[in-house]
């Protein structure tokens, strides 16, 4: 039986940020690393272009993910834009037992969640630059619809307001400055950096 309040939990860490704010990307830089693994997310959506089952998430039937949730098989799951993701308990205790640090790429919602169950765990949001850069993105990745990028824009706002509640933020305006805060952040165990400077970006921030 798995204790919440176990230490291997300090080296699980929780990534959020609203569509397009660029985290897999940064997520994907710094996944290279020796002692880190991301944790790959089930999910009932659609697979994108370029997605590849097993690699970017694990998509799975409703009815499946459904009887997971039954079965208390998820340390966190949500509903987002209509589908449903969730992150495994087992596959992610088996790698915190070997002491790798794993990021979990989840919203707010699992965040929230997460945290409850293991305080002890770390969690970082990354900004974007502005609302305006946001959409700009949204639109030049070509992906979605025009009612989807409107969702995904409302969501933003919301997602946005939940940013003070996390223990780092930082804000992904240069790429590689980015990519940089968010290794020394994820690596950052012991919670060492000064709170202020975990979260500068948002004294300035109006969204």
């Amino acid at each position: 039986m798995i204790n919440c309040n176990d230490e291997i939990f300090k080296n699980l860490c929780v990534v959020s940020a609203p569509s397009g704010a660029g985290k897999t990307s940064l997520i994907k830089k710094i996944s290279s690393h020796q002692n880190i693994s991301v944790s790959i997310s089930e999910t009932t959506r659609n697979p994108r272009t370029g997605e590849v089952d097993g690699v970017d998430y694990i998509f799975v039937k409703k009815s499946d993910f459904e009887s997971k949730i039954k079965n208390e098989q998820y340390i966190e799951y949500a509903q987002v834009h209509s589908n449903y993701y969730g992150t495994v308990l087992d596959s992610v205790v088996q790698l915190l037992e070997k002491n790798i640090i794993v990021i979990l790429e989840i919203d707010y919602q699992g965040a929230e969640t997460v945290k409850k169950q293991f305080p002890q765990s770390r969690n970082i949001f990354v900004l974007p630059p502005s609302l305006d850069v946001l959409e700009k993105r949204l639109r030049e990745r070509g992906t979605d619809e025009e009612g989807v990028i409107l969702e995904r824009m409302k969501n933003a706002r919301i997602e946005l307001s939940k940013a003070k509640n996390y223990d780092y933020i930082l804000e992904n305006d240069d790429f590689e400055l980015a990519e940089k805060k968010l290794l020394t952040y994820v690596l950052d165990v012991s919670m060492d950096i000064d709170e202020n400077e975990r979260k500068e970006p948002l004294i300035d921030k109006d969204f």
